[in-house]
């Protein structure tokens, strides 16, 4: 039972009400159900011996605890007994250790002491071994003649090849202070074989580089470090380690990878390690990357092609340049600048000439090949050719004679936006080439230069000879022929040309001369010819519509007849007339086109201003019949096609002019008794008197009307 207890006591959380209900199910199970039901004392006296049984339990558990305490208490003092005697042991050790050193320190001075004595003893009896071992190497460089050199002790054993060069450099500095009339033959000798022995050193060092053992190297270099030819063992290393194959533009690929790997082993090899790697990169510019740019740059004979590959490599190069920079090794402040100017200096000192050649070459070639493909030989435009044209057309108008043939070249604009383009990147190639070449002080007048071209040859000779010759190809304004006009094709091509070179302009130019003087005349150069094509398109735009408005004025005169407005029969037809019929196709014909070539407030003047002329013509063609009640139908049923057309110029003020328009002609209608109610309406009581009794007197019945007092108070 007590081991039954424990373990429902050692769970991580005891519930008294769980253990309650657990113990009145086993009261059930031990006991009948019946037997229990009611009899709450045979419950009650398990519970109390249950108590009891936990009570014996707790004094169990209690002794247990005590047991368990002293035993702890008992290991806790065995334990502090270990480490006071470890304590002990170990301050006894410090002791030692300390008195130890004491005696260390005394050996160790007594020692050096001693290696000092020793040494001042040792080094006169070594500098005597020396001077004799050198002295017997000097009488035998005396004694020997020139082809018996190879003989001569350690100088002809490859295996001792360090302790000869050793000996070597100390007999050359000697020899150097030898008097030459009595000593000649022996620094004849001397410097023979030093000669041999720093090439002998030379070759090894180029072999131990080929296998790539960097320790050997290290140690040769430091040994010709004392000779003067050490920058040959330098040059051997930057002449090996650069002799890789290059091709094409994979040159400046390799350079960098080649530097990060150089660098590392030079660091490694010599003493000097940033001389050497000035040296390294010196090389591979002076060399490797000016021959490249000699080979592709000597060819100047296709401009386009040289300056394209002279700003490649130059760009390319720069970008070398700065990756280079970012290793980390110290250079010679402004080393790849100067390294990359000496490259270039004698490409760039003529570029601004060959720049503006090829400009002005190649534009000049883009133009000639565009007209050349449209069949067109360009013409010269006559000074006096808009007044050569007005007494044409007054001498056809007086005179019924046609004395001057109108050519629109098939309806040919003369203006392509793909060579707009092909010029404006040609530009923009070229001022990225300039703001990279240029020197400061000259850049704001190379662009001046580069961009009056630009101007020259795009404003002046592609779009204003296409204008002029648009203006040119409209017809007369009192033609009686159908018109058919270009001119609004010519402002639509015109205006997205425009539109590029805006672009271009303040994408290139303002960023870069914003605080500058020569943004200013540019500026006032790109609008003096734009005021110049706004002008000739103002022209044009005038004369087009003249055109188009003085054709509706001459068919109407022509195709309206008086019986139009004033039949003889009563009879009504709901239709518009003849003349009517005829030019609103037209009219709607010309508002497609003007859409198609503007938009935003050029379109809307331009609509509006067509809406006013057509306004006036027809106002002035109407106001020259008479009408009776079968005519005045007929009037509103062209009136009512009119206002048609002109819901698509979307012009309030237009659509109102033919709303009172209709409402005039309600004037030729309406019973007499109803004029005066019609007068006084919304729609006519904005116009003046004398206008709308003029319409009234257009009335077949005015006279009884006015004999009738009708008009009376209008």
């Amino acid at each position: 039972m007590f081991s039954q207890y424990l373990e429902e006591f050692e769970v991580e959380e005891v519930s008294v009400e769980t253990f309650i209900e657990r113990l009145t199910r086993r009261s059930h199970a031990d006991f009948d159900i019946n037997y229990l039901d009611g009899n709450t004392e045979i419950l009650c006296e398990f519970f109390i011996q249950t108590i009891n049984d936990l009570k014996v339990l707790q004094q169990r558990c209690q002794k247990k605890c005590v047991q368990l305490e002293e035993n702890l208490q008992d290991e806790k003092n065995g334990h502090r007994q270990q480490l006071e005697s470890l304590e002990d042991r170990q301050h006894a050790a410090i002791e030692l250790f300390r008195q130890l050193d004491e005696k260390i320190n005394l050996v160790a001075g007594k020692i050096i002491h001693l290696g000092e004595q020793l040494e001042n003893i040792n080094t006169p009896r070594r500098r005597v071994s020396e001077a004799q071992t050198l002295l017997g190497y000097t009488i035998e460089f005396l004694a020997a003649g020139t082809l018996s050199l190879n003989t001569v002790g350690i100088f002809n054993d490859n295996a001792r090849l360090f302790e000869a060069a050793d000996a070597i450099q100390k007999l050359y500095l000697i020899a150097q202070d030898l008097p030459e009339e009595k000593f000649s033959h022996l620094k004849k000798n001397i410097d023979l074989m030093y000669d041999k022995i720093e090439k002998d050193l030379i070759e090894r060092f180029a072999s131990e580089h080929h296998g790539g053992n960097i320790d050997e190297m290290r140690r040769i270099a430091n040994v010709l470090s004392n000779f003067k030819g050490y920058s040959q063992c330098v040059d051997v290393y930057i002449e090996q380690s650069q002799d890789v194959p290059y091709s094409g533009k994979d040159i400046f690929d390799s350079v960098l990878p080649l530097c990060q790997k150089n660098y590392e082993i030079i660091e490694k090899v010599f003493s000097n390690p940033n001389q050497v790697m000035s040296k390294f990169i010196l090389n591979i510019y002076q060399l490797k990357i000016n021959q490249y740019a000699q080979t592709r740059l000597d060819d100047r004979r296709d401009e386009r092609k040289y300056l394209k590959t002279l700003y490649e490599i130059y760009v390319r190069t720069l970008k070398l340049s700065s990756d280079i920079g970012k290793i980390k090794m110290s250079l010679e402040d402004d080393l790849l600048n100067k390294l990359t100017q000496n490259i270039f200096s004698k490409y760039l000192r003529d570029y601004i000439e060959i720049e503006m050649r090829h400009l002005d070459s190649m534009f000049q070639n883009e133009l000639r090949k565009f007209y050349e493909n449209k069949k067109h030989h360009k013409r010269q435009t006559e000074r006096f050719s808009e007044l050569k044209r007005d007494m044409q057309a007054l001498i056809s108008t007086k005179a019924n004679i046609n004395i001057s043939q109108i050519d629109d070249f098939g309806g040919e604009t003369f203006l392509s936006e793909e060579l707009a383009i092909a010029l404006l990147q040609e530009y923009s190639a070229a001022f990225e080439r300039c703001k990279l070449f240029s020197k400061e002080q000259n850049f704001s007048s190379n662009v001046l230069n580069m961009t009056d071209v630009l101007f020259h040859y795009l404003l002046h000779d592609h779009i204003c000879y296409a204008l002029d010759i648009g203006l040119q190809a409209i017809p007369f304004a009192e033609s009686k022929a159908h018109p058919v006009i270009y001119f609004f094709d010519v402002v639509q091509k015109c205006n997205t040309i425009v539109h590029l070179l805006e672009n271009t302009f303040n994408a290139n130019i303002v960023p870069y001369l914003l605080s500058n003087s020569t943004l200013i005349e540019c500026t006032n150069k790109k609008r003096n010819f734009l005021e110049t094509i706004n002008n000739k398109i103002n022209n044009g735009l005038d004369r087009a519509l003249g055109v188009i408005i003085g054709w509706v004025k001459f068919t109407l005169q022509n195709e309206q007849k008086k019986t139009d407005f004033r039949p003889e029969t009563d009879t009504f037809d709901t239709i518009a007339s003849v003349a009517c019929r005829a030019v609103v196709p037209y009219i709607e014909s010309s508002i497609v086109m003007i859409k198609r070539s503007f938009d935003g407030e050029n379109l809307s003047t331009i609509l509006g201003e067509f809406g006013f002329r057509l306004h006036r013509v027809i106002f002035d063609h109407l106001t020259q019949f008479q009408y009776n009640t079968v005519g005045a139908m007929c009037a509103i049923c062209d009136i009512n096609e009119y206002r048609k057309c002109v819901r698509a110029l979307n012009n309030s003020l237009v659509t109102q002019l033919f709303d009172i328009l209709h409402a005039l002609c309600n004037l030729l209608l309406v019973k007499p008794e109803n004029l005066l109610e019609v007068c006084c309406g919304d729609a006519l009581n904005c116009l003046e008197k004398s206008v709308v009794m003029n319409f009234i007197q257009l009335r077949s019945d005015y006279k009884n009307i006015k004999l009738s007092n009708t008009l009376k108070g209008i």
